[in-house]
């Protein structure tokens, strides 16, 4: 039995609104997809920059290898798993938009690092899985209506 808010607006929309009811889920499935995903290259992030940082890499340089790298692999999972794209589609035009799109939250995410650990005086190792908070949700967006263009 279905219980709590979200599951009494889900009911209502359910009944009220079907179309409307199986985009939301639909979208829900799909972001929830995107997160899992997203564990993956965060684990894949993380362990590259901590890995670079306890060889002395500088936290700057250890956070664009990370990025490099965790970038190439969101790019063939969520063209893969997550976002469907039409195939008619140039997937090095999609390459290109996806590593924009990260660059963009990478220049975010160094500039808040910069703020947050020089600044502010929060960890190096604290500080990007604060960032996640920004960067996740703007990713979402920017490849499901930019990149991925559904």
């Amino acid at each position: 039995m279905r219980s709590g808010v979200l599951d009494r607006f889900l009911q209502y929309l359910e009944g009220k609104n079907p179309v409307l009811f199986e985009k939301f889920k639909a979208l829900f499935i799909q972001f929830f997809k995107f997160g899992l995903v997203g564990v993956l290259n965060t684990l894949i992030f993380f362990g590259i920059y901590y890995g670079l940082l306890f060889l002395d890499v500088h936290y700057i340089l250890a956070n664009v290898i990370a990025f490099i790298v965790s970038t190439l692999n969101a790019f063939l999972l969520n063209r893969k798993f997550v976002f469907k794209p039409d195939e008619k589609k140039s997937k090095a035009a999609q390459f290109v938009k996806v590593y924009a799109l990260y660059l963009f939250t990478l220049l975010l995410s160094s500039g808040l690092l910069l703020l947050q650990v020089e600044k502010i005086g929060i960890s190096e190792y604290i500080a990007p899985v604060l960032n996640m908070f920004v960067t996740i949700p703007l990713n979402f967006v920017l490849n499901k209506y930019w990149a991925f263009r559904e």
